[in-house]
């Protein structure tokens, strides 16, 4: 690969999650914008392109009007919505011009305000309650079926893509579900921009509010607000930059965005693991490395019951052995592959279009060795993941600088 091929993250940043009652969507956009431009030594005059993710606002072009906060240059802008994916498919957008020779610096940006929002449903068009049901229409049936076979609300949709799971595989329960919940928990106390620091007992996660089955409160996404941007270039302009800029860098060796192929099951209930494995498979054969060669992994743990079958689908673990994966302590901070070192999603916050970019802010933090109380040691290889019902996956492989 030419140095014109390679993507560089040069600069990133995440605002703390959390509940931002002073600031607006372009506050917060523009808090992450310019803090990642100066991680980076660069400015709004050196950067060529902007993709700016937020889902709850989508036809708000807020691309225009984080520019007009913090640089109005006239650039292309490029305003993304795609679900839970919409950062990471942001982050793609840039990388996708700065690779075609376009521009010489990207700025992706996700931000959303989503404190107090409560539970959010599916996507797709409510049609009339028949009583009996056809597969057919554009959206198949996964928001028709709502309340007969299964629910249209992310909490339930989750629960059962993690009973589903366990009644395939086996070895799993409602106390192993918590336990990951538990987990993600106690890395939080690390983190200082998560929404939520606080350390859980297994009996508190499983005595909270049940909010569907098998998962309680505490093993729930938090919503939130936040922000997360960063500013990719290619590796020709990375041998210009200087020495300390260039050992900060971190290499994208995979980006990968994937939708659902056509399956008669996923008509009926959303199949949030086989666009994951896509994707997966992808990266693994995109960055060159297999899975034993992660040092790190923060996926998209939405619901404790989405973290389980993602170890399997991000191929942690050999086929149906996520239960045992997570048995045996690989998935803590001290184990083989930890996962949700932030504290996940359920601890760190989901602002959604950040959460895309946040995942990789962490596995940067991490490999540029400034993760401080929570560092990976050594950790050289990475990989992010975000998924949103609709569908959509982002998988991105990051690597160390050799710098």
């Amino acid at each position: 690969m030419s140095a014109s091929d390679e993507i560089w993250i040069v600069g990133i940043r995440m605002t703390k999650f959390g509940k931002h009652a002073d600031k607006d969507t372009v506050d917060l956009a523009a808090e992450a914008a310019t803090s990642a431009l100066a991680d980076a030594s660069v400015t709004m005059a050196d950067i060529g392109v902007i993709a700016a993710g937020n889902l709850m606002a989508a036809n708000a072009g807020i691309g225009q009007q984080l520019q007009k906060q913090i640089g109005q240059t006239g650039i292309p802008v490029y305003n993304v919505a795609n679900a839970c994916a919409t950062g990471a498919t942001a982050l793609r957008t840039a990388i996708m011009a700065v690779k075609a020779g376009e521009v010489r610096y990207g700025l992706a940006v996700g931000v959303e305000k989503l404190s107090g929002a409560g539970l959010l449903g599916g996507a797709g068009k409510k049609k009339n309650d028949a009583d009996v049901w056809e597969p057919k229409g554009r959206y198949g049936a996964v928001a028709p079926v709502d309340g007969r076979i299964g629910t249209d609300a992310m909490p339930g949709v989750f629960a059962q893509i993690g009973t589903e799971y366990g009644h395939k595989y086996g070895g799993t329960s409602f106390e192993l579900f918590a336990r990951i919940s538990e987990k993600n928990h106690a890395h939080s106390t690390l983190n200082p921009l998560a929404a939520y620091q606080k350390k859980f007992t297994l009996d508190q996660i499983m005595n909270d509010v049940m909010i569907a089955y098998p998962n309680t409160r505490p093993m729930c996404s938090a919503n939130c607000d936040g922000a997360a941007a960063a500013v990719v270039c290619n590796g020709e302009t990375l041998k210009s930059l200087s020495l300390a800029q260039r050992r900060r860098a971190v290499k994208v060796s995979a980006s990968i965005l994937t939708t659902d192929p056509y399956e008669a099951g996923c008509q009926v209930l959303p199949n949030v693991n086989t666009l994951t494995r896509n994707a997966a498979a992808t990266a693994y054969e995109q960055a060159g490395i297999g899975p034993s060669d992660l040092d790190l992994v923060e996926l998209h743990d939405c619901f404790a019951t989405a973290e389980l079958v993602h170890y399997d689908n991000l191929m942690l673990c050999e086929k149906g052995g996520a239960a045992d994966f997570f048995n045996s302590g690989a998935t803590w901070r001290d184990g083989s592959i930890p996962v949700n070192v932030s504290g996940g999603l359920e601890s760190k916050g989901h602002p959604i279009a950040a959460t895309g970019i946040a995942n990789i802010w962490e596995i940067c933090h991490h490999l540029r060795g400034e993760a401080g109380d929570r560092q990976i040691d050594n950790a050289k290889v990475g990989l992010a993941h975000v998924i949103g019902l609709g569908s959509a996956c982002g998988v991105h492989i990051l690597e160390k600088s050799a710098a």
